[in-house]
């Protein structure tokens, strides 16, 4: 990979970076610890009594942002160790911040924050990018006041900022609709441990989109002494309140996101990868990328810390596949299918307008840009090959968008990454991680 262009705003990279196309790959790459779980531990340490120990956590963009609010918050976190994060958790007393929260561009730490953030004793304000200020939050707030909490949404839309009055949650039953995001349901599941009172969530007409992210949620909350379960039936939420947490020792495992990227690398270049970090079976739920690669003619090995994966004998062959539960793989499957033989299309995948960028209209331009055919839908894309050729790729700030469209340059000459430094926000090194994997 050659740099170009001026020093980028964000880190260490420039500006501008080109892919150098690679024959067949062979190697091994440990990814870093998941965002999702990292951030969740990292609440759930946070507002627990005693001291926690996070092994393995993600330092990134996102989960530093989180740590910075954590701590405006009264959590104390160590985070010199080799040995992990040491959260000294607040036992639920959080304090008031004495400025508003910023959360970034980070929907994990914008959502669990402004649920957690109703136990502080007064109010708190959070705020982030503009990015931020256009992602809803309207349907978390609706959740929450059902609980008794009092939070005003201050931005256009729906949107952040958000200013949450504090005093606690009263708990009892609450209705969310959980059709665009996920988050929004692990919000209030993270909050409720110190309701007063038991907690239920009744999912509006049963649907939760990435249903495995509420299920991530509940394993982190009992790893740290809560007590919580799906009803029967699968609609609805149960919380013990007035329980808290625990503090905990809780390893993170590598992210399951991360690592569909150097999966999809074999597929794209040839060769074989294996990725180190991610049980093979994990209940993260991007870990089922492996089963569409091998749908495409991709050979799949899973080990107890690692899936290794091998690329096709022959073409990619077509698919088609619904991502609805793990829809940030959305982004690595589009580049791969770009190189099959056939048209592909993945569905059920509407959120991704509600991202970090409106994903699918920029997957969309972006592998047009490369030469593919693409076609955005409301809630799905369809990608069919073409001559493809190098081009320059806008990242939108996104840092899926730069990672995905990057493998493309693993096979087309010419490929240029525009703004790479935005990797940061999970995967501050996967540059020359890739780098490493492909010389």
């Amino acid at each position: 990979m050659t740099a170009t262009g001026r020093p980028a705003a964000t880190g260490s990279l420039p500006g501008r970076l080109a892919i150098e196309p690679r024959g067949p790959l062979s190697g091994r790459i440990r990814v870093p610890g998941s965002k999702s779980l990292t951030n969740r531990a990292l609440l759930a340490a946070a507002l627990a009594s005693g001291e926690s120990l996070l092994a393995g956590p993600l330092d990134s963009d996102d989960t530093r942002v989180m740590r910075d609010c954590l701590r405006q918050l009264g959590a104390r976190i160590d985070d010199s160790s080799a040995e992990g994060w040491r959260v000294a958790g607040t036992g639920g007393a959080l304090r008031v911040p004495d400025r508003a929260l910023f959360v970034g561009n980070s929907g994990t730490t914008a959502r669990f924050l402004t649920a957690a953030a109703t136990h502080a004793p007064g109010p708190v304000v959070l705020d982030g990018t503009p990015r931020m200020r256009e992602r809803p939050v309207g349907d978390l707030v609706d959740a929450l006041t059902g609980l008794g909490a009092r939070v005003t949404v201050l931005g256009r839309g729906g949107c952040p900022p958000v200013r949450v009055e504090g005093g606690g949650l009263a708990g009892g039953r609450t209705e969310i609709d959980a059709s665009r995001s996920s988050q929004f349901v692990s919000a209030v599941l993270l909050a409720a441990p110190l309701a007063r009172d038991d907690v239920e969530i009744e999912l509006r007409a049963g649907v939760l989109v990435s249903r495995p992210y509420v299920d991530l949620t509940l394993a982190c909350m009992r790893s740290f002494g809560a007590e919580c379960e799906w009803s029967p039936g699968g609609r609805a939420l149960r919380v013990r309140g007035s329980t808290g947490y625990r503090a905990a020792r809780y390893a993170v495992e590598g992210d399951a996101s991360a690592a569909t990227y150097p999966m999809a690398a074999a597929a794209i270049a040839g060769g074989r990868v294996r990725v180190e970090g991610v049980p093979g079976d994990s209940l993260q739920p991007d870990i089922r990328f492996a089963e569409v690669l091998e749908r495409m003619g991709c050979g799949v090995v899973r080990g107890p810390d690692y899936l290794e994966v091998t690329g096709p004998s022959g073409p990619l062959r077509p698919v088609d596949a619904d991502l609805n539960e793990f829809p940030d793989a959305a982004l690595t499957l589009a580049v791969v299918a770009a190189f099959a033989s056939g048209r592909c299309r993945i569905r059920n995948v509407a959120n991704l307008r509600i991202k970090e960028t409106d994903r699918l209209a920029a997957l969309e331009t972006e592998l047009r840009r490369l030469g593919a055919r693409a076609r955005a839908l409301e809630d799905s894309l369809e990608v069919e090959p073409g001559p493809l050729h190098g081009a320059e790729v806008e990242t939108y700030d996104d840092h899926r968008m730069a990672m995905s469209f990057a493998l493309a340059g693993l096979r087309i000459p010419g490929v240029v990454i525009r703004d790479p430094g935005c990797v940061s926000k999970t995967w501050p090194d996967y540059f020359a991680a890739l780098e490493r994997l492909a010389g």
